[in-house]
């Protein structure tokens, strides 16, 4: 449970879609105050005169939709109110993703899942001290299959290949293509421990198993999977390996 019950903003146009998420908010203990908006304008308005923590809004709304109000609050002076999406609408994942919402919530909301949001949104605003450091600063990236929404965990991704302009994640038993180009991942994970090795693969260091020069080749292998490195990575890499097993140890 927050040591402080959260400041809540619920926005969506529809009436008793708002009435039912407010009742669910209501119901859980991490939740303080709340307000409500039925549009993006008297939702900015809001969020302009009072401190909040949260934002669960719907994107389709008249006036400034939900993308479009995220984007202003991406603009707020920290700390910002983070952004829950709540939608009937799977294909705006990918915009979430890049606006940095802590969630993403489709309808018809469930309970537990709307719990999982909120538990989100506490895990994202603890305090660092209370926190390990994938808890503070893991990512969520949403992805779709088979027309369902899933969400994936940055710190389970071992590495990333373009594919034009998508990218394949691949975690430990899976995939997933997901539409967001190579170098923007590169740029968004370099902190947390991703580094390209070839023009067309990101690798997070921290699944690096075993590292091997043969014939002026070089390669890594990450599970069961030796991925080629291009020369001009290979020094840098093996610095980054070097300093990342130094720190590890």
């Amino acid at each position: 449970m927050a040591e402080t019950p959260l400041r809540a903003l619920v926005a969506d146009d529809e009436e008793p879609a708002l009435a039912e998420l407010v009742y669910l908010l209501q119901r859980d203990d991490r939740i303080g105050e709340i307000r409500t908006a039925s549009n993006g304008p008297d939702a900015l308005k809001i969020l302009q005169a009072a401190d909040l923590d949260v934002v669960f809004c719907d994107i389709k709304m008249p006036g400034l939709d939900g993308i479009d109000l995220a984007s202003v609050i991406s603009k707020f002076r920290p700390p910002r109110p983070q952004i829950v999406f709540v939608t009937a609408y799977d294909e705006h994942a990918v915009e979430a993703f890049e606006l940095e919402a802590t969630d993403y919530v489709m309808k018809p909301v469930r309970a537990e899942r709307l719990a999982e949001a909120v538990r989100r949104v506490v895990t994202a605003g603890a305090p660092s001290a209370l926190q390990s450091a994938d808890e503070t600063d893991d990512e969520v990236i949403p992805v779709e299959l088979a027309g369902v929404t899933r969400f994936v965990q940055r710190s389970t991704v071992r590495y990333v290949e373009a594919q034009g302009d998508y990218a394949r994640l691949h975690t430990g038993q899976n995939s997933h293509l997901v539409r967001i180009p190579l170098s923007t991942l590169e740029e968004r994970w370099g902190d947390a421990g991703f580094t390209r090795i070839h023009r067309s693969t990101l690798v997070a260091l921290a699944h690096v198993d075993e590292m091997r020069v043969d014939g002026g080749r070089c390669a890594v292998r990450v599970g069961d999977d030796w991925l080629p490195v291009s020369r001009r990575h290979t020094r840098e890499l093996r610095d980054l390996l070097v300093r990342s097993t130094s720190l590890r140890g």
